[in-house]
């Protein structure tokens, strides 16, 4: 298979169009019985055995960040669609720039797949078997970027961005125990097999407008990828699919066609539970570490920004193919972006430079239970939450209201804070004997376009079918 090698920064103008971060449904932390707490805390145990429905059990795709699709792309006054970018000429500049912060615009988004999941009592405590897909992708981009692509005034710009993304899978074993009547704890081993890695870091690139063409002076622009069977092929010209010519993309087709495991890594989760009920009754604490570990990467093909000045000619927006069928259709259009975004980060293959070692980004979690004792079927919790991962990084707090009506019907909702918004999650779990359903939201949806893409980038929904007995 071939494909052009477009992906350092695509996104960069389209990012939240195609947004699918960590991994788990926070909203349902407090919730008893929810059969995935232990991937939030290994000492979270479960009254049901269970055994996940292949690739049914657990799905959660997750998105966030603080700029969306609805900043990027405007709707059509005479269609209704959002067919236009910010930089079409007829959306202003003060309307196309308004949703950028002068800042760091961020998105994370993460999908995991739970291909197979057990969870039984033996061994003197609750045991996990887990094969999960997991695939994570982070962008941080300036405001300068945004003003410099649809302003393109009389000004000088300096650009630090970066993106990011991560496949591997990982076949996880956890047990937890009590220790005593307060204290329970509990630990999972992964074994990681890395699948691609993709990041890629622009710092100090110096723009400066001569005449009518702007001059770009090199900082440090580095992009690594792993990823088995990627061989680049350099080419010293190419072609937009609107048929101008690229005279500065350093980086031609690529073939993937001998894709395969790219790495092996490690991971281990820690966690622990207290009952504080001696000291306040109904009260509990509870904290873990998850995803400590790393993956060592095999062919790290490295991509460097060489020369120390160069040219270009802007970023132009590509009219979208209409009802009448003239412009250009939106795939190829964000192809064409892609051109232009790689004519305007310059990179060069330096080819692969053997194995490289990189963490996995980590997530803390500290949370506080409080149970009613006059309605024990009533709790509240608070949620704490840091996810380590350099300039993808981020923090949350959640509360929430729980509610347990009956043995086998349980849920809640809850109100959170974090680095990029505010937001309402919920999550309803069903488990009566045979059969389990969940399904939550850490970020109800807002508005949408009309074929249903959410225009904010903070979105979630988690949901799962399981065998219980």
């Amino acid at each position: 298979m071939k494909f052009k090698c477009k992906y350092i920064l695509a996104v960069g103008l389209l990012a939240s169009a195609g947004s699918i971060t960590a991994q788990e449904l926070n909203s349902a932390y407090f919730t008893q019985d929810y059969k995935f707490r232990h991937d939030l805390n290994p000492a979270f145990g479960n009254d049901q055995n269970y055994i996940s429905i292949p690739a049914l059990g657990n799905l959660n795709v997750k998105s966030q960040g603080n700029f969306g699709i609805g900043d990027v792309l405007f709707q059509n006054p005479v269609t209704g669609k959002y067919d236009r970018t910010f930089m079409h000429p007829d959306v202003p500049t003060s309307e196309a720039l308004k949703g950028f912060v002068d800042g760091k615009n961020r998105i994370n988004s993460d999908v995991r797949i739970t291909l197979l999941s057990a969870g039984f009592k033996s061994f003197g405590g609750y045991n996990t078997i887990e094969i999960n897909e997991r695939t994570s992708m982070g962008l941080y981009l300036p405001g300068d970027l945004f003003r410099f692509a649809k302003n393109m005034t009389n000004d000088n710009y300096s650009f630090d961005f970066g993106a990011r993304a991560v496949s591997f899978a990982e076949i996880a074993f956890g047990h937890s125990r009590n220790i005593n009547d307060d204290l329970r704890v509990g630990a999972k081993l992964k074994f990681l097999l890395g699948v691609g890695r993709a990041d890629l870091t622009v710092k100090n690139l110096q723009a400066n407008l001569t005449g009518n063409t702007w001059t770009l002076t090199s900082g440090e622009a580095l992009a690594e990828v792993n990823m088995k069977g990627i061989v680049f092929v350099d080419d010293t010209e190419d072609e937009y699919n609107n048929g101008t010519k690229n005279v500065h993309v350093d980086l031609g087709e690529t073939d993937v066609d001998g894709a395969g495991i790219s790495g092996f890594g490690l991971g281990i989760d820690l966690g622990a539970e207290y009952d504080l009920n001696a000291v306040v009754e109904g009260l509990k604490v509870s904290a873990a570490l998850t995803d400590l570990g790393f993956i060592s990467w095999s062919n790290n093909h490295v991509l460097k920004q060489k020369k120390s000045t160069f040219t270009f000619d802007g970023f132009h927006d590509i009219a979208v193919k209409d009802e009448g069928g003239t412009g250009t259709p939106f795939d190829d259009q964000s192809d064409a972006y892609g051109d232009q975004l790689s004519d305007f980060i310059n990179l060069t293959n330096e080819g692969d430079q053997g194995s490289k070692s990189t963490m996995l980004a980590a997530t803390a979690n500290l949370g506080v239970e409080y149970q009613l004792p006059m309605y024990k079927q009533m709790s509240f919790g608070l949620l704490g939450q840091h996810h380590f991962a350099g300039e993808y990084s981020w923090t949350e707090a959640r509360l929430s209201a729980n509610w347990t009506p009956l043995k086998w019907l349980n849920g809640g909702v809850n109100f959170g804070v974090n680095t990029f918004c505010t937001s309402a999650g919920w999550v309803l779990n069903i488990h009566p004997k045979a059969v389990n359903f969940f399904i939550g939201m850490d970020h109800i949806l807002g508005k949408q376009t009309k074929e249903g893409v959410p225009l904010s980038s903070n979105a979630s929904i988690n949901l799962g079918l399981n065998v219980a007995f």
